[in-house]
């Protein structure tokens, strides 16, 4: 049974369910650690706010991520510097390490395993790539540390580690900040309007809105069914295996990822794009037995990352031609970071306050990336592909998920129960051709 370590360990608040009309300052739609750190740091600004959320609070890719808050993601500095220079990499590193600093703020009270750790990025068998990354920090003033080992049951070519990062229990900490917020449950946005949105249990009026539902649902304006796609990745909680004694990422794609929780050994990676054939649970657990054969295995569950065409989240307006509408996605697997660095901005912005960070990550940046191209190409092919099972998203074939029990769309990552009940966005209804 598929069950996150965070979700098994702490029951969160139960909210009402809208009935009847309501009016706030700004609406927050979507009820993940970005929409809750919005509506938390508006209700601290002194502004009306109101959460609305379709399931439950913290159920989503929130409840299945690995907390781990870092400005390391990945080797992204080398990369931000040879596509869009120094300035916007020290940018986003100012901005996520400020990010790590709000967190470090936040939990210096609250009981959710917050604890302070270095962050390391290894490779297998290209260390140049590792070298260049750490160059392109030292080129920003900021320190790392190269290694030509680390504390993991196999040999690596070579690391980057970054000190004084952090990791967290997401759901505890999430206890905490919805203590007093304004939050509606099973309360589903159908339709947004200039001055508010449609619901099914009546009308929102909003000066302002914020869309914090993973993917955004609105395909009309901002063209993010072009400029995203999911991948979906697992996770395996295994007891009596190892301390690591920090957080690990392998910089290639599918790789491997390790962090400890207590006395659980998080062991992560095996995924791909969504709809994708992928080694999922089985693969992990095939490496779980020849690491660490006398472990077992406690929880496992799989998450799902937007990913941006250029490995920057969308953060700030949704479009050019929506006044008033804000978006937050993309955070291409470092969605606790990305979440802090989305309140920051998005706080800002609806207060009509500028954000120093703002520009780098602007939704209305170009598309013209080679990922355009890739996300062109699988939508095309899945548009005719002989299947009478489509997603009702934009009409793409969907393909069975065997590991899951379920219907995957490798276009845009909606995901469907064997029934056709919708798992997981931009589809905002069931896809009812499916049949089993």
């Amino acid at each position: 049974m598929q069950k996150s370590l965070w979700s098994d360990t702490i029951t969160l608040p139960k909210y009402r369910k809208m009935d009847g009309d309501l009016k706030t300052d700004v609406l927050v739609i979507g009820g993940g650690i970005c929409g809750i750190l919005c509506a938390y740091f508006l209700k601290k600004a002194g502004i009306d706010c109101i959460l609305v959320e379709k399931q439950q609070i913290a159920q989503g890719t929130t409840c299945n991520t690995t907390g781990k808050i870092t400005a390391q993601h990945g080797l992204i500095y080398d990369y931000i510097i040879q596509h869009f220079g120094k300035e916007t990499a020290q940018k986003y590193y100012m901005a996520n390490n400020t990010a790590i600093r709000y967190y470090e703020e936040l939990c210096k009270n609250i009981d959710c395993d917050f604890k302070k750790i270095t962050s390391y990025t290894y490779s297998m068998n290209r260390v140049e790539k590792i070298e260049n990354e750490i160059k392109a920090l030292h080129s920003l003033g900021h320190p790392s540390q190269f290694f030509t080992s680390l504390p993991l049951p196999f040999h690596i070519a070579g690391a980057i580690g970054v000190e004084n990062q952090a990791q967290c229990h997401p759901l505890k900490l999430i206890a905490h900040l919805v203590e007093n917020l304004n939050i509606y449950e099973n309360t589903t946005v159908r339709q947004i309007m200039p001055h508010g949105v449609v619901c099914d249990e009546g009308k929102i009026t909003a000066k302002k809105i914020i869309v914090a539902t993973h993917f955004p649902f609105i395909n009309k304006h901002g063209s993010y069914f072009l400029k995203l796609y999911q991948h979906r990745s697992y996770v395996i909680a295994l007891e009596k295996a190892q301390n690591v004694n920090g957080m690990y990422i392998d910089e290639a794609e599918g790789g491997l990822s390790f962090r400890n929780n207590n006395d659980l050994l998080l062991l992560g990676g095996c995924g791909q794009r969504t709809g994708k054939k992928c080694g999922n649970w089985e693969e992990l657990i095939k490496l779980k037995n020849q690491f660490y054969p006398n472990s077992k295995i406690q929880y496992k569950w799989a998450t799902q990352d937007c990913m941006s065409l250029d490995k920057i989240p969308y953060i700030g307006p949704y479009s050019k031609r929506t006044p008033n509408l804000y978006v937050t996605t993309g955070f291409n697997k470092w969605g606790m970071t990305s979440s802090m660095v989305s309140a920051m901005i998005l706080c800002d912005l609806v207060q009509g306050i500028k954000n120093d960070y703002a520009d780098i990550f602007s939704p209305s940046r170009t598309i013209l990336k080679p990922q355009l191209l890739v996300n062109g190409f699988e939508t095309i092919s899945n548009f005719i592909s002989p299947t009478a099972k489509r997603c009702p998203h934009m009409g793409c074939a969907l393909t069975w998920n065997k590991a899951e029990h379920s219907w995957d769309c490798s276009c845009h990552g909606s995901r469907f129960k064997e029934d056709g009940t919708l798992l997981n966005n931009p589809a905002t209804k069931n896809a009812d051709t499916i049949q089993k």
